[in-house]
C-alpha cells in the first residue's frame, strides 16, 4: 500500500498565513501540518508516500526532505498547472505501483486508517470514499450510499427539500491502480465530476466508509485553523496526542502560563504576562503584562507591554505594539507591524460602537 498527499493547493483562504508559508507546513501546535497526516499513515504501517505539490514547493521539500527523520518515505511531484485532484493521482502515475491511499492535503483528522484498508479488501473494491457526517449538510456536496456500503449516488450542495443524508466526502480515498486509466492525461481532471461518475457509470466497486466517532476538520480557513488548535490543546481529538507543551524557554516567577497552552524553544515571558490557552512558536517574546489567550502566534513574534491578543492568529516575526489589542478574529500575516495602543478585529468594532 502506498500513499498520495494531494499538496498543491495556494491556501488562498487562509491569507495572509500562507502568502510565505504553503499551506501543508503551516503550523499547528508548532508542528509543520504535513506531519500529522504522515503520522495517520504511519499509523497504518503506510511508508511510502508521494506529495503532489504545485505552491512554493521547493519550501515543503526542504523542510521535509527524503522523510527518513519521520520513518517513511518522502517522494515529490510538481504539476506544471494546477491539474485537479483526480489530474494530480494522474500525473503521479510512474510512482504508483500498488493500491493508493489518497489525502487532500488540508484535511486533520484521526482516522483509524488500518479500518479503512481492511474494509476495503474485504469489499474487493475498486474504490473506497472516506465520509463524514455533518451537521449542516446543505453546505456540501452530500454522498448517499446502499445498505451495504456501495456509492448510490452524488449530491451538490442540495437543497432542503432534497437532503436525504448527511455524510459528505471527507477527503480521504483508497484506489487501485486501474483506475489511473479512466484518467485522462495532461489534463485538469477532478475525482468529484470526473473519475467518482465514471466509477459509477461502469458499475465499478465503489464503496463509502463512515468511521464512528472520528475527529475530521478542514483547515483552510483562519476560523478552523484555530479551532483546530482549541481542539489539539483541549485534548478533544483521540488518536492525536500532544507529547510536549512546553520547550525550552523563560518566564519570569510572577508570569502565568496555564496548562493547555503550548511554548515553543527560546520564548522570553517577563512578568505580569498571561498566556492562556494558546500556542506560542519559537522565538516569541511577550512583555510585561500583555496577555494572550485563545490565541496561535508564529515564531519570532514580540507582543508589547500590556498588549492583548485574544482570539487571534498572528504570524512569523510580527510586532505588536504597547498595549495594542488584537482582538477575535484577527489574522496578522508575517512581519506584521502594530504600533502602540493600536485595535484590532473584534475588539476594534466594539470601540467603535462605545465612541
Amino acid at each position: 500500500m502506498q500513499a498520495l498527499i494531494l499538496a498543491g493547493g495556494k491556501g488562498t483562504r487562509l491569507r495572509p498565513l500562507t502568502v510565505y508559508t504553503p499551506k501543508p507546513i503551516v503550523p499547528i501546535c508548532n508542528r509543520p501540518f504535513l506531519l500529522y497526516q504522515i503520522d495517520t499513515l504511519r499509523r497504518a504501517a503506510i511508508t511510502d508516500i508521494t506529495l503532489s505539490l504545485s505552491y512554493q514547493p521547493n519550501k515543503i521539500e526542504q523542510l521535509l526532505g527524503d522523510g527518513s527523520d519521520y520513518g517513511v518515505k518522502l517522494k515529490y511531484t510538481v504539476e506544471p498547472q494546477p491539474m485537479g485532484t483526480a489530474g494530480a493521482y494522474k500525473f503521479a502515475e510512474d510512482l504508483i505501483r500498488e493500491p493508493t491511499v489518497v489525502f487532500n492535503g488540508d484535511i486533520l483528522t484521526d482516522l483509524d486508517l488500518k479500518a479503512v484498508i481492511r474494509e476495503h479488501s474485504e469489499h474487493q473494491a475498486t474504490a473506497t470514499i472516506v465520509l463524514t457526517p455533518v451537521e449542516n449538510p446543505s453546505a456540501y456536496g452530500l454522498v448517499e450510499t446502499e445498505s451495504d456500503g456501495r456509492i448510490r449516488r452524488f449530491l451538490e450542495k442540495p437543497k432542503a427539500d432534497e437532503i436525504t443524508c448527511n455524510t459528505i466526502n471527507a477527503g480521504t480515498y483508497i484506489l487501485e491502480p486501474k483506475v489511473l486509466d479512466l484518467i485522462p492525461a495532461g489534463e485538469n481532471h477532478s475525482f468529484e465530476y470526473g473519475l467518482f461518475p465514471e466509477l459509477l457509470k461502469r458499475k465499478e466497486a465503489f464503496f463509502a466508509h463512515i468511521p464512528a466517532r472520528t475527529y475530521w476538520i478542514d483547515i483552510g480557513t483562519p476560523e478552523r485553523y484555530l479551532r483546530v488548535h482549541q481542539d489539539l490543546l483541549g485534548n478533544r481529538v483521540g488518536r492525536i496526542h500532544l507529547k510536549e507543551r512546553r520547550g525550552d524557554f523563560d518566564s519570569a516567577t510572577a508570569a502565568e502560563v496555564d496548562e493547555l497552552s503550548m511554548i515553543g524553544d527560546d520564548c522570553q515571558i517577563k512578568p505580569g504576562a498571561q498566556i492562556i490557552n494558546s500556542v506560542l512558536g519559537q522565538g516569541c517574546f511577550v512583555e510585561e503584562r500583555a496577555r494572550v489567550e485563545n490565541s496561535v502566534i508564529w515564531p519570532h513574534t514580540r507582543v508589547g507591554t500590556t498588549a492583548i491578543v485574544s482570539g487571534a492568529v498572528v504570524g512569523r516575526g510580527c510586532h505588536i505594539g504597547r498595549s495594542a489589542v488584537v482582538g477575535h478574529g484577527s489574522v496578522l500575516g508575517d512581519k506584521t507591524s502594530l504600533t502602540d495602543y493600536t485595535i484590532t478585529g473584534q475588539a476594534e468594532v466594539q470601540a467603535e460602537a462605545v465612541l
